[in-house]
């Protein structure tokens, strides 16, 4: 993939992209987006901070969302508030144009009741941190039941910060046969396992 043209993203995606200032795919993205819009099967994605990781898997993500339902269809974990509302941010973004989309970041140290209510209004894509999403799956606030695609970005970085156990539970949550995107810089003992463990 050459460019975003070649890449079978909608007119929609492309024309907010284009306005955000994309010119070429960075190398994570032109691997990753033919192949996620393409193949069913889950992925490993080895990349650094800053390679253009959230529209590598962002871009698929919002065009084979079904935004006729108002039901959690996605699930991203990020390791902290800061990533989690920069990939927020950046959905939102990508997604101006397609409309019908409700996306929500949440995590620790905001109020629990707004994030609650908008819950309860429906989401479509929810951009977690590990603590806050187990909360509220502890208080039944949150449904996973309809989750098809779960992306763990960096990682790496949710094991170094402790939060194995918490992502332990909340895959236990998601239904059998969904699809599972893990990025990460390093690739760790423990990533592997939780690989073999949860992904195909």
């Amino acid at each position: 993939m050459n460019s975003f043209e070649d890449s079978g993203l909608s007119g929609e995606l492309l024309k907010a992209i284009s306005e955000l200032g994309f010119e070429s795919p960075m190398p994570v993205q032109a691997e990753v987006i033919p192949y996620l819009l393409g193949a069913e099967g889950d992925l490993i994605a080895l990349a650094q901070t800053g390679t253009g990781k959230t529209a590598a898997f962002g871009l698929p993500l919002l065009q084979k969302l079904d935004r006729s339902s108002k039901r959690t269809r996605a699930l991203v974990l990020s390791p902290t508030r800061e990533l989690c509302m920069q990939i927020a941010g950046d959905l939102r973004d990508y997604s101006k144009y397609l409309g019908g989309v409700s996306i929500l970041a949440v995590y620790g140290g905001a109020s629990i009741k707004n994030q609650i209510d908008a819950l309860r209004k429906g989401v479509q894509i929810i951009v977690a941190t590990p603590g806050r999403l187990l909360d509220l799956i502890n208080r039944h606030e949150i449904d996973l039941s309809s989750v098809d695609t779960v992306v763990m970005d960096e990682a790496d970085e949710m094991l170094n910060m402790g939060f194995l156990e918490d992502i332990d539970s909340i895959l236990a949550c998601i239904p059998d046969g969904h699809r599972t995107l893990l990025f990460s810089a390093t690739m760790p003992d423990e990533i592997e396992k939780l690989s073999m463990k949860y992904m195909r």
